[in-house]
Parts: C-alpha cells; structure tokens; sequence
C-alpha cells in the first residue's frame, strides 16, 4: 500500500483493508506492531515517543496489537478474531491517529495525560476514535465489531460493560450514519 506502513504479513490484507477508508493517512508513518500484552485492550495506538520532538508532518505512529485476549479465562489468538471484526478494529486505531495528527505536541502530551487519569476523557477519546471510522465510511466494520463483542456470550459482562460505557452503541452509530448520509445529499 504505502511505504510509510510497516505491516506484518500475517494481517496485511486486512490492514490494507482498513488503511483504504483513510486515505488522508497514505503518507503518514505508521508500524503495526503485535506486542504479548495490552493492559485492558485489544489494541492500541500512539505517537512513537521521538514523535513528541518531530514537527507534525513527520510524526511516527504505532499501532500495537495484543497477540492474544482473554475470554471468560480463555485466551485466544487475536488472529483467530473474523477478518470483518480485525478491520473494524484496525479502523477504530486509524480513528485514533486521525484524532492525533494535527494536535499540538502540547496537546497531545495532555491528551495523554487526560487520558492515564480521566475516565471522561476515555470515554470522549474512544467515541472520537468510533466517530472518525464512521465518518470514514467503516461503519459495517465498526457495527460487526460491536456486535463480536457485545453478542458473544464468552465475553465477559465486565468487558461488555467498558465497550458500553467508552464506545459509542450501535444506535448511536446509526445516527452519525443518518447525518453523514443527510450531509451528502444536501
């Protein structure tokens, strides 16, 4: 797709996938990364550290992927998650670094601190994150995603309770839907 993404073969189609909605993010540095553990995700995107001494155009970002999550005291590959689920995922994290690239280094040091100690500001961060992959036109991705998890009764109700209380619902996805697609016809 782009030299700027270094993606690992074994999730590459659907990275690709969900890079194709996000046009505007063709030339922006972003390395996929699988890491062992994420503490209370799935996956995870920042700034690379050097980024917060880099102008914004030559800002790095890393999306770290857990290798495995848990069930209902079961671990299971992330990989084995479906291919829709993984690109609505992957769409969610592009949310994200759309959401940080034109911020302020000063900004974005204090979205990530907002972020360490403020269950508000969690939850406006994932619900820009959703809104931006809406936006960019991956709602069936997101809805599917949603449905994987809030559907799926090995998920635990704590872990359907935070995707409830951080993520906008599916009607909620609708509605921004609706005022796109009125948007567009206007």
């Amino acid at each position: 797709m782009s030299s700027y993404h270094i993606i690992p073969n074994s999730i590459k189609a659907e990275v690709e996938t969900a890079l194709k909605y996000y046009p505007q993010l063709k030339n922006i540095h972003i390395e996929f990364k699988f890491k062992k553990n994420i503490k209370k995700s799935t996956m995870q995107a920042r700034p690379t550290f050097d980024s917060f001494f880099k102008s914004k155009k030559d800002r790095k970002f890393l999306i770290l992927i857990s290798e495995k999550f848990k069930i209902s005291d079961k671990e299971f590959s992330t990989r084995d998650i479906p291919t829709d689920v993984f690109i609505g995922w992957i769409g969610h994290e592009l949310g994200h670094i759309m959401d940080y690239q034109d911020r302020s280094k000063l900004n974005l040091i204090w979205f990530g601190v907002k972020y360490l100690f403020s269950d508000n500001h969690i939850v406006e961060a994932e619900r820009a994150a959703d809104s931006f992959a809406v936006k960019h036109k991956m709602e069936s991705y997101i809805l599917k995603t949603k449905d994987f998890i809030l559907n799926n009764a090995d998920i635990s109700e704590v872990y359907k309770k935070r995707i409830k209380r951080y993520y906008l619902s599916p009607e909620e996805i609708m509605v921004l839907v609706e005022e796109r697609n009125n948007l567009t016809t206007v």
